[in-house]
C-alpha cells in the first residue's frame, strides 16, 4: 500500500486548508483541501413534503435546490450540527433524527466527511423564525421529487446521495415511484 512520506499546509483561510502530501510512489505532490465534515438533513413534514432550501451559490453563480446542510461545528456532535441546521435554515424541527451513513464527498480532493441524517417527521417550529440571509424554505411533495431531478432542478451531487441512502436503508419513506415526471409544484416560504 502507497505511503504518505511528507504533509505540509500550502495555505490557509478560516474555511479551509491546501495540504500537500507526497506519497512514495510519486515526486509531485498531491493537493487536498482539509475542512470541517458537513452534514446534510433529508426532513419530510406531515404532510409527505420534502423540506428544501433554495440559496444562491457563488461558486456556480446560480440557485441551488438543497437540503439543509451545514459544518459539523468544533463543539458539536455531527447529529447536533444537523437538528441546529434544520432549525436555523428552515424553521423546523425533528422529534427524531437517524444516521444513515457517512460519506466522503470527493476522494480526489476533500479530506472530510459528509454525515446523512433523515428526520422523517418534522414540525414548524412555534415561534417566529428568521431564517439565514439568503435561504428560502421550500417545501416540495415527496411525488414531485422524480420530476425535479429528471429535469435537473434538484441535482446537487450530495443530495442525490443522500436520496439514494434514503430509498436504499428507508424505501418506504420516499415512495418515489408513484411520482409524476408532468409539472413542479412546490411552495417557497417566506
Amino acid at each position: 500500500m502507497p505511503a504518505i512520506t511528507a504533509q505540509l499546509t500550502e495555505f490557509k483561510t478560516p474555511w479551509f486548508e491546501v495540504i500537500a502530501k507526497y506519497v512514495d510512489f510519486s515526486l509531485e505532490p498531491f493537493y487536498s483541501l482539509q475542512l470541517l465534515d458537513y452534514v446534510s438533513i433529508i426532513a419530510i413534514t406531515k404532510h409527505q413534503e420534502l423540506v428544501l432550501v433554495r440559496q444562491y451559490r457563488p461558486a456556480i453563480e446560480q440557485y441551488s435546490l438543497e437540503f439543509p446542510s451545514g459544518h459539523v461545528e468544533k463543539n458539536e456532535t455531527p447529529k447536533e450540527s444537523a437538528e441546529r441546521e434544520l432549525i436555523e435554515e428552515t424553521g423546523f424541527e425533528a422529534s427524531y433524527v437517524e444516521l444513515l451513513g457517512v460519506l466522503n464527498p470527493d476522494t480526489g480532493r476533500l479530506q472530510n466527511r459528509l454525515w446523512c441524517y433523515l428526520a422523517p417527521k418534522v414540525n414548524k417550529i412555534e415561534i417566529e423564525h428568521l431564517s439565514e440571509l439568503g435561504i428560502e424554505v421550500v417545501l416540495v411533495p415527496l411525488k414531485q421529487v422524480p420530476s425535479l431531478i429528471s429535469k435537473g432542478n434538484f441535482n446537487h451531487a450530495l443530495n442525490l446521495a443522500l436520496i439514494t441512502l434514503t430509498i436504499v436503508k428507508k424505501p418506504e419513506l420516499l415512495n418515489l415511484n408513484s411520482g409524476e415526471l408532468k409539472g413542479d409544484t412546490y411552495e417557497i416560504l417566506k
